[in-house]
C-alpha cells in the first residue's frame, strides 16, 4: 500500500499543474453555458447549451495548441473548419425544410464564442469575459431591441446620429491646442464640453421617450431637469394659462426640474474637475437640500385629483445649430472670464457669472470648472461663481414662469424660488471655507 501511494505521488508530481490554464478552461465553460442557455431558451435549432460550450472550449484548446507548438495556422484552420460545419448544417436544415427562414445570429455567435475562447488564452481574460457576457446580454434583449427600434421616429434617429457625428466625427479631428488671447480657447476641449451637454440631454430625452412620458409628475420634473429646465418652465407655464387648475402641479414640476439642473451642475463638475468636487459639492449640496425640502413641501400640498399631468413633448435635444451656438457661447464665456479676471480682478467675475447664468448655466459651469482644473481659479471661489450663476438662471426661469403663467403659478414660484434664492445667497455670503470633505 505504501509503495502504491509513493508511486501515485511520483506520477502526480510529473504532471505540471497550471491553475491559470484550468481557470481559463472554467471561464470558457461558463461563458459557453451562458450563451448556449440563451440560444436554447430561444428554441434555436442550430445550437444550444452543449454546442456553445463545446465551441468555446474548442477555442481555448486552439489557443493552447497555438501557444504550445508556436504554429499560427492551428487557430485559423480550426476556425475555418467550424465555419464549414455551420454552413453544412444550414444547408442540411434548408434541404429538409426544417425552418422557413435562415438567420445568421446563431452562426455568428458560435464563431464569436470560438474567437473568445481563443482570446482568453492569447489575449486578455478580462476583455474575453466582458465580450462573452455582452454577447449573452445582447442575444437576450433581442425582442426589446426590436421593439425599441420600431418605436423610433425620424426625430429620434436625428438625435442619435447627430450625437454620433458630434462625438465621433467632429471631436476627434479638432486640434488639441490653445488659440487666441489669454490662451484659453482649445477647440477639442470646447467641443468636448458640447458633447457632454448634448449627451446628457439626449439621455434625458430617451428616458422620457420610452420610460417617463406618463409616469407621474415627479418623473416629469426629473426628466425636465435632465433635458432642459428652462424649456420645462416655459412649457408648464403656458399649460397653466390653458388649464388654471394645474398651477400648483406646474410649480412643483418646475421646482423639481430646477433642482435636477442643480444636481446636473455637480455631475458636470465631477466629470471635468473631479479632484475639486469635495470642495464644491458641500455648499452646492446644501442648496440642493433646501430645494429638495421645498419640492417635498409642494408635493404634499398637491391634491390627489390634480396629480395627472403629462410632460410636453420635448424638442430634438441634439442639433448641430444648437451645439454650435453652445460651443460659441462656451468659448465666449472662457474669454470673458479670463479678460475680466485679468483686467478687473476676481471679484468682477461675479458680474460675469450673473450675466452668463441668465442664458445658460451649463456653459459658465463648464468654463469655471476648466479654469479650476488648470489652476487659474481657486475652487473655494469657483463654487461661489457657479452657485451664483445657477441662482441667476433661477431668477430668469422664475420671471419666465410669472410672465407666461397664471397668478396662482406666480405665487407658488415666488415662494419656492424666493426661498431658494435667499438661501443660496446666504450660502455664498456666510459659508466657511473650511466646510468641505
Amino acid at each position: 500500500m505504501k509503495k502504491s501511494h509513493n508511486f501515485c505521488g511520483f506520477f502526480l508530481s510529473l504532471i505540471p499543474m497550471d491553475y491559470y490554464d484550468i481557470t481559463t478552461l472554467g471561464i470558457a465553460f461558463g461563458l459557453g453555458l451562458l450563451v448556449g442557455l440563451q440560444r436554447q431558451r430561444d428554441d434555436d435549432k442550430m445550437a444550444g447549451v452543449r454546442t456553445f460550450t463545446i465551441i468555446s472550449i474548442l477555442g481555448v484548446v486552439a489557443g493552447f495548441l497555438n501557444e504550445s507548438y508556436n504554429n499560427p495556422f492551428i487557430l485559423p484552420v480550426l476556425g475555418f473548419s467550424l465555419a464549414l460545419i455551420l454552413v453544412g448544417a444550414n444547408l442540411i436544415k434548408n434541404k429538409n425544410n426544417q425552418d422557413t427562414g435562415v438567420g445568421q445570429t446563431t452562426e455568428v455567435a458560435a464563431l464569436l464564442m470560438f474567437a473568445i475562447g481563443a482570446y482568453l488564452v492569447l489575449g486578455s481574460r478580462v476583455i474575453g469575459v466582458m465580450m462573452g457576457a455582452s454577447l449573452a446580454i445582447l442575444l437576450y434583449v433581442k425582442e426589446h431591441l426590436h421593439g425599441f427600434i420600431e418605436r423610433l421616429t425620424q426625430k429620434d434617429l436625428s438625435a442619435i446620429f447627430t450625437l454620433v457625428a458630434i462625438s465621433m466625427i467632429v471631436l476627434p479631428i479638432l486640434p488639441n491646442e490653445t488659440y487666441g488671447p489669454y490662451d484659453v480657447l482649445n477647440p477639442r476641449n470646447i467641443w468636448w464640453m458640447v458633447t457632454l451637454i448634448v449627451g446628457i440631454s439626449v439621455v434625458g430625452y430617451f428616458v422620457y421617450k420610452f420610460v417617463g412620458k406618463n409616469t407621474g409628475i415627479i418623473s416629469n420634473g426629473i426628466l425636465g431637469g435632465l433635458i432642459s429646465s428652462t424649456a420645462t418652465t416655459v412649457s408648464y407655464a403656458r399649460k397653466t394659462a390653458e388649464t388654471k387648475s394645474i398651477s400648483k402641479i406646474a410649480a412643483f414640476i418646475i421646482t423639481v426640474a430646477s433642482l435636477v439642473s442643480m444636481i446636473r451642475i455637480l455631475i458636470e463638475v465631477g466629470i471635468v474637475v473631479p479632484e475639486k468636487l469635495a470642495i464644491i459639492a458641500v455648499p452646492i449640496g446644501a442648496e440642493i437640500i433646501v430645494m429638495t425640502i421645498i419640492a417635498i413641501s409642494l408635493f404634499y400640498l398637491i391634491k390627489k385629483e390634480e396629480s395627472d399631468s403629462e410632460m410636453p413633448e420635448p424638442e430634438n435635444p441634439a442639433q448641430f445649430k444648437s451645439a454650435l451656438i453652445f460651443g460659441l457661447l462656451y468659448g465666449f464665456i472662457l474669454l470673458a472670464v479670463a479678460f475680466t479676471k485679468q483686467q478687473f480682478g476676481e471679484n468682477a467675475l461675479y458680474v460675469v457669472s450673473i450675466i452668463s447664468g441668465l442664458t445658460d448655466v451649463d456653459a459658465i459651469t463648464l468654463s469655471l470648472s476648466n479654469l479650476m482644473k488648470n489652476g487659474s481659479l481657486e475652487a473655494d471661489f469657483g463654487w461661489k461663481l457657479i452657485l451664483l450663476a445657477a441662482l441667476s438662471n433661477l431668477v430668469f426661469k422664475g420671471i419666465m414662469a410669472m410672465v407666461l403663467g397664471t397668478k396662482q403659478l406666480t405665487k407658488w414660484i415666488a415662494i419656492a424660488f424666493g426661498i431658494s434664492l435667499v438661501s443660496g445667497l446666504l450660502i455664498i455670503w456666510l459659508w466657511p471655507e473650511t466646510w468641505h470633505f
